[in-house]
């Protein structure tokens, strides 16, 4: 199978991202805050941005480990197709459940316009 690109990962490895292997359905969401025009009344709310094809993989040991000495809570790294809009203020929902992005995207090393790589934290609110 071709590939499709390369990734660089937080950990200094890369790995081939094949398209099969985007076979996850996430939701990217953002935090906004909407004023009802009648009433005045402010209101704040994840909204959905897109609903993109992922690779969602929990950490290895080896990762999961080496975060933790970080004193991270990164439990998993996500890639999606190159979007210009994803940034650390956003969550995607997966399953059911929610993760927050921590830190910046990660661009491919190959162009830097394939592929963003993820590190996400499950079960952290970021409001």
């Amino acid at each position: 199978m071709p590939s499709l690109g390369r990734i660089g990962s937080i950990w200094g490895c890369d790995m081939p991202v094949l398209a099969y292997k985007l076979r996850h359905r996430v939701t990217l969401q953002r935090f906004v805050k909407t004023q009802d025009p009648n009433t005045g009344l402010i209101t704040e709310e994840w909204s959905d941005v897109a609903t993109v094809w992922a690779s969602v993989e929990p950490l290895s040991g080896r990762d999961f480990i080496a975060a933790r000495a970080q004193q991270s809570e990164i439990s998993a790294r996500v890639v999606i197709r190159y979007r210009a809009d994803v940034d650390s203020t956003m969550r995607l929902v997966h399953r059911g459940r929610i993760y927050s992005i921590e830190g910046p995207p990660l661009p491919d090393a190959k162009s830097g316009l394939e592929y963003l790589t993820l590190m996400v934290a499950a079960g952290v609110e970021h409001a």
